[in-house]
């Protein structure tokens, strides 16, 4: 019996293996580090204003990744984690996207939510938990979120939001909307089984979603050489029928350019898009580890060379967009911007203990009820054990 689905194929009478390795995947550059453009690369969409924007929010990312990794070791918050060498990858991509396109992040798109005009003061509630926290103070520092920028809340296993993109874009494709889901990952994520479903599922349903791989070169400590086998990610999703892409993805303007293509595929012919940017992360996977017991400050030294930032920087110096001197002084006044958020949200009080069985019900059921108000009652029975900063009691 015939099957429609299956494509013509060579013939042969003879054992003939096929080898994925022999695939050659292109890399697309368009910006080299000096700040010139590669002969013969046409530049994305971009205007002076989009510019400026995206290096705005560069320059934001990294007085936020310095102060808050200060922070986190001076024992004001208990966990952070940079995107340092990363900036291109997320916030060169979500300025491709319509402001109410969705992103599904994993943890190290802070960028992205910047992007999009996330509030300092957001940025800080969330860090340190308190009741101005959009999430109440119920997730860790970094896991942020916004309805209002359609920025999904961050969870810690990874890859769970890929098959989630896949679900939302399909709703998307039979309400006929013009508009895709982007889901960030990394290439470690890509080793779960979730990443497989995703893709395959997206392959068969063909439906208006991104899927972003910030191929760093490392899953926290293991290199990408202990991961896989095969040529990175990429071509994974030719395999399930899935259009794919590599990029420099310390190339703001390859990442952007890579981007809007993609989106316009996934939302005028329903295609998914797999996009792999090659990049490095500077900084250590979080505060709680420590990259010189896996990697070398020579390696380390080579990707600073290829840092996206300057080389953005350089860019736009030579369009006469931006100077040396104007550098220096919005990245000050970012620092001082972000010091003085910090020192108010270190002020304000944490969330009520109430809130910790509100918003997943309409009405929380008895037995959460009186678990609570066990917690309480086991509170003032040890008040020593927890610090009132942690929670507020509702009689408080």
């Amino acid at each position: 019996m015939s099957n429609s689905n299956q494509p013509e194929v060579r013939v042969v009478h003879t054992p003939t293996f096929i080898d994925g390795s022999d695939l050659e995947t292109p890399i697309l550059k368009i910006l080299q580090q000096d700040g010139t453009l590669y002969e013969g690369a046409a530049l994305p969409d971009i205007d002076q204003a989009l510019a400026l924007k995206i290096y705005d929010t560069f320059l934001f990312i990294r007085a936020l990744d310095e102060r808050m990794v200060a922070a986190q070791r001076q024992g004001r918050i208990s966990f952070y984690m940079t995107e340092i060498g990363e900036e291109a990858a997320d916030i060169g991509s979500t300025a491709a996207m319509a402001s109410d396109d969705l992103i599904m992040a994993q943890y190290r798109e802070q960028g992205a939510l910047a992007f999009r005009g996330f509030p300092l003061k957001q940025f800080m509630h969330q860090l340190f938990s308190n009741e101005n926290d959009l999430g109440k103070g119920r997730q860790m520092p970094i896991h942020y979120g916004s309805r209002d920028l359609n920025y999904l809340t961050i969870s810690s296993p990874l890859a769970t939001q890929l098959p989630q993109a896949v679900g939302y874009a399909y709703g998307y494709k039979l309400e006929q909307k013009d508009n895709c889901v982007i889901c960030y990952f990394g290439e470690g994520a890509a080793s779960e089984g979730d990443f497989h479903a995703a893709i395959n599922m997206a392959g068969v349903f063909k439906v208006p979603v991104i899927f972003f791989c910030r191929n760093n070169g490392y899953a926290i400590s293991t290199p990408s050489s202990e991961q896989f086998a095969g040529d990175g990610i990429a071509p994974r999703a030719v395999a399930y029928g899935v259009k794919a892409i590599r990029v420099d993805g310390n190339d703001v303007l390859a990442v952007l350019k890579a981007t809007q293509e993609a989106r316009r595929m996934a939302v005028e012919n329903n295609q998914p898009v797999l996009i792999e940017a090659m990049t490095y992360r500077l900084g250590a996977h979080s505060t709680s580890d420590d990259p010189s017991g896996y990697r070398s400050k020579k390696e380390e030294e080579k990707w600073r060379e290829k840092d996206p930032v300057q080389r953005m920087k350089l860019w736009l110096i030579n369009q006469g967009w931006w100077s040396e001197a104007r550098d220096a002084e919005e990245l000050d006044l970012k620092r001082k911007n972000v010091m003085a958020a910090m020192k108010e949200a270190e002020q304000v009080p944490a969330p009520s203990i109430d809130e910790l069985v509100t918003d997943v019900y309409d009405v929380p059921p008895q037995h959460l009820v009186d678990q609570l108000s066990e917690l309480k009652a086991h509170i003032r029975k040890y008040p020593d054990a927890y610090p009132k900063t942690a929670w507020r009691l509702n009689d408080e």
